[in-house]
């Protein structure tokens, strides 16, 4: 799963400016909590909030600031049900048109059942065989969005020593609500690998702003973070 040494190479000599080779930059798996804790608004507000976000002019201008060097994405849904229902499998986001019909595919898919526990390790475990079979992108990003602890199966810290997570980072989404503490559980639990962090959801309906600002961090603007109109404190690695 590691980057080829010349798209790596090229990354760290250009900077902000992106690497000096075309291919991927970035493949970005993202996991959406589907267990017991998450009624159906709240499934709703997630699934619809991520289209959004991921349509949001600052996201969309991210995606596309690197010229010829695009962003893979791949989005799946988690709870205790085996297998994880995947809403896109990894899609090359090279044109707009992209995006739009990836968010398009992320509100109409099919919704899953939301009757599962919680299986936070087991979701971690399935991401890493995702990334496995992604792109040959110079990063590779898995984000874990969720509101409650790991209560069925194995726990996070099995899924780090018995899946690859080589040169993979880890980031979370903290929805808050059900567990006042589910930011610091994040941060202790699934953070993984340099520069990982937690962004925060205030409840379900702030969805949107936190993934919005998780995919800014995640796509390369730090700039951008610093002047949302809903600035938090952030948990970091």
């Amino acid at each position: 799963m590691k980057a080829p040494a010349m798209i790596v190479a090229a990354l760290a000599l250009a900077g902000s400016a992106g690497p000096a080779v075309s291919g991927c930059r970035l493949g970005l798996a993202l996991g959406l909590d589907i267990s017991a804790s998450i009624d159906a608004g709240e499934y709703r507000l997630q699934r619809e909030g991520l289209a959004r976000a991921l349509l949001s002019p600052s996201v969309e201008r991210l995606f596309f600031a690197s010229g010829d060097y695009w962003v893979a994405i791949a989005v799946y849904e988690w709870s205790a049900r085996r297998p994880e229902q995947v809403l896109i499998d990894w899609t090359p986001a090279r044109t707009r048109t992209d995006l739009v019909r990836a968010a398009d595919r992320i509100v109409t898919a099919p919704y899953g059942d939301t009757i599962y526990p919680t299986a936070l390790g087991q979701a971690l475990g399935f991401g890493s065989i995702l990334l496995r079979r992604a792109p040959d992108c110079a990063r590779h990003t898995l984000d874990i969005s969720g509101d409650g602890r790991n209560n069925h199966s194995y726990p996070p810290r099995t899924a780090y020593r018995e899946f690859p997570f080589d040169g993979v980072t880890v980031n979370g989404l903290a929805i808050l609500g059900a567990e006042p503490d589910i930011a610091a559980y994040y941060h202790d639990e699934v953070l993984h690998g340099p520069g990982a962090f937690v962004e925060i959801a205030d409840d379900f309906r702030d969805f949107e702003r936190a993934m919005r600002r998780k995919l800014e961090r995640e796509l390369g603007a730090p700039e951008i973070t610093m002047t949302l109109d809903h600035p938090r404190p952030d948990v970091g690695g």
